[in-house]
Formats: C-alpha cells, structure tokens, sequence
C-alpha cells in the first residue's frame, strides 16, 4: 500500500437476528464477492452487531469469547487470503460475567492489532443496551501502516467529543459502524457528515440494512466522505460494498491552508450572566 493513497471498501448488509452462524455465512460472501468486484482494498469495514443483528434481548446468545470467536476467525481468514486489514464492525464478546460491543481490528496478516469495545450504550426508546452491555473505557486509535484509525460505533456518533479527541491524536480516517434506525435518517445524515467536516478528516459511516426484531428498519444508508463533507461513495437499501481510493496527501494540504485546531481555546467555561 502506498502510505499516502488508500482503498477502502465498507461491506453493507442485513443480520439475521439471533443468527450467528448464517450472519458469518452473509458477511463471507459479501466480503469475497466486493474485494473480487473491486480487485482488493487496503482496509474492509463492517456494520455494528453484523453477527447477531440488532435486538437486545437476543444478544447474550450470541456471544463469544475473544479466543474463541467464529466470526473473529473468518475475518482472520479473509484478512489473510486477501491481504487486507479488516475493521471488523462488531459482536458480542464476552469476557467473564460482561458482555462487550466489541469491533476487533485485524490486519492483512490475520492478527489482530486491537478491539474498541463501545463506549456509549444506547437505551432509549425501548432499547436496553445497557443492560446486556458493559461500556467500554476509552476511545482506541489504531494505527495500521501508517495510517491512523479513529473507531467509534453507532451511538457513539452523538458524542463529539471523541472524534475530536481522535483528531487531536493525528486521526487520518475516522468511522462509526452502526444498526442504524430508518426512523432517524436525518441524524445519522447529519452527524456523520457533521464528524468529518469538523475535524477535516474522511470518514467512513456504515450501518446496517433490513428490517429488526421490532419491525422497524435499519436504515441502510452507508456513506464514504472525503475531510470536506463531499460523498466519495453511498449505497442505499440493498446489501453491497462502497468503495473509494482517498489521498492523504491532499487532506493534509486542506488541513495546513486552514487547520482549525489552531483556534481551539484551552477552556471553554461558560459564564452566565
């Protein structure tokens, strides 16, 4: 890979709920027939809870252990067949008595380089992710042949304060891997453009698509933007990749004509009057 011009390619797809095992049978087709359709990439991302779907109640059952982990393994053999380093969206690993949101990233030889285990759990609107899930502690830069990854699932976009965080820490590429609900198309349009602009930073936004336990669907709207809000790649209601090749060289450059982390204040105390 050259360091500066990147291939990524973000898989898109609909979860069984509950499971496991034709989820990973999915993700494995879909993941062999886009690196194939678009002759390889240099990092693959996935959708939040691709191997259990998004139901709370049906989480546990779908847990797995890090070492032992059905859907760990296949991305390490797709990582290792392909040569490409795999953002591997998110299961339900657990690790004792607590369950994890967890996304492993794995690298082009199959190892794995790091996990970022979410950090806020949604549980609103009849959702009780907080009650099956242990929030993760902090934010996870991963950096993979130079190139640094800030990682954030689904909720987590809500939260600005961690992407900014990421590019303070020099992030090239941030991403939120979601189960997205259609019924808040308008935010996840927002905020995730939003994210990029920003921090001036590309962005990679991915959820899932097709219908959830409850009857309401995801959104199916996964999107690549470049560090000025424009749309690289997008996919709408139907299972698929997206694929851009971005340039760092050229961020940079935008960066260093306006760099607004120049003109962030040490404190941001409000007075009231």
């Amino acid at each position: 890979m050259e360091k500066k011009k990147i291939r990524l390619l973000a898989v898109q797809m609909e979860s069984a709920i509950g499971d496991i095992d034709l989820n990973i049978e999915t993700v494995r087709n879909l993941l062999r027939a886009n690196l194939e359709k678009y002759g390889g990439a240099d990092f693959v991302f996935l959708p939040e809870l691709w191997t259990a779907g998004w139901d709370c109640p049906s989480l546990p059952k779908c847990a797995e252990t890090l070492e032992d982990a059905k859907s760990v393994r296949m991305l390490k053999e797709i990582a290792k067949e392909y040569g490409v380093n795999v953002l591997g969206g998110s299961f339900v690993r657990k690790k004792g008595d607590r369950l994890f949101n967890s996304c492993p990233i794995i690298n082009r030889r199959g190892e794995m380089v790091c996990i970022y285990d979410k950090n806020h759990l949604y549980s609103y609107n009849g959702d009780t992710e907080n009650q099956y899930i242990t929030a993760g502690a902090s934010p996870v830069l991963a950096e993979i042949e130079g190139v640094k990854l800030g990682i954030s699932i689904c909720y987590d976009i809500r939260f600005p304060e961690i992407y900014r965080a990421y590019r303070k820490a020099g992030a090239d590429i941030l991403v939120n891997m979601a189960a997205w609900p259609k019924s808040r198309k308008i935010h996840w349009d927002t905020l995730t453009r939003a994210r990029a602009v920003e921090n001036q930073t590309y962005m990679v936004a991915l959820t899932q698509t097709g219908l959830l336990a409850n009857g309401e669907e995801n959104l199916g709207h996964s999107l690549i933007y470049d560090y000025n809000g424009q749309i690289l790649d997008e996919i709408e209601e139907i299972e698929g990749g997206i694929y851009a090749e971005i340039d760092l060289d050229k961020m940079y450059d935008f960066r260093a004509n306006c760099n607004i982390l120049n003109d962030i204040k040490n404190s941001y105390e409000v007075i009231t009057k």
